[in-house]
């Protein structure tokens, strides 16, 4: 059979980072389509919503949304809980993420620079630590959300850490989330698994 494909842009962040560090944790060989702005272009009318990243499966389909395919991944390969009142923990984290992303990602909409600053320190100190808050709660007194290993939603975390870490967003601080130690434990333990060492040194 031939191997799931990821299709994303040439990136190593966001949504399609966190498909692809999701099957290499699950060990699963996969096919790294990075698409190119102007190749999106022309198939956006074929992609399900218009959007990336797709996760192309043979004898599937075509399956889209990125929290889906988190979901979908994560149940096949022991990444996301059966039990669904753990799953509703876990399935909180996915959607939290994607709330931070979104606010985010609605400041840089912002035209006016002193807007977007205003925006973004607002966010910093203001929505981000109570976000925080609300994620540690729900990683609980275990070094994973999954308890000891890896699961979806520590992917999630360990993404959005990363990027306000990497100085994605000017205005909001690389240390927003400094003060959060269960999320810096979440975030260095998805970093420091073997497989994605593997992935960021090829």
């Amino acid at each position: 059979m031939s191997n799931p494909i990821v299709r994303y842009f040439d990136f190593a962040g966001s949504r399609g980072e966190e498909v692809r560090l999701a099957l290499l944790i699950a060990g699963v060989p996969f096919d790294d389509d990075r698409i190119g702005r102007d190749e999106f272009a022309g198939i956006k009318t074929e992609l399900p919503f218009g959007s990336l990243p797709v996760l192309e499966v043979p004898g599937h389909g075509i399956f889209a949304q990125t929290n889906a395919i988190l979901r979908l991944i994560g149940r096949l390969h022991g990444l996301h809980p059966d039990d669904p009142w753990d799953a509703a923990r876990h399935d909180a984290v996915l959607e939290a993420c994607e709330d931070l992303r979104h606010r985010i990602s609605a400041t840089s909409r912002l035209t006016q620079a002193a807007e977007r600053k205003t925006a973004r320190q607002a966010l910093a100190d203001g929505f981000i630590p109570h976000w925080a808050q609300g994620i540690e709660g729900l990683i609980g007194d275990s070094p994973f959300v999954g308890t000891t290993q890896p699961a979806v939603a520590d992917i999630k975390i360990h993404m959005i850490e990363k990027a306000l870490r990497g100085g994605n967003f000017d205005d909001i601080p690389t240390t927003v989330l400094d003060p959060y130690a269960r999320i810096q434990v979440v975030a260095h333990g998805v970093a420091s698994h073997p497989a994605v060492q593997a992935w960021r040194a090829s």
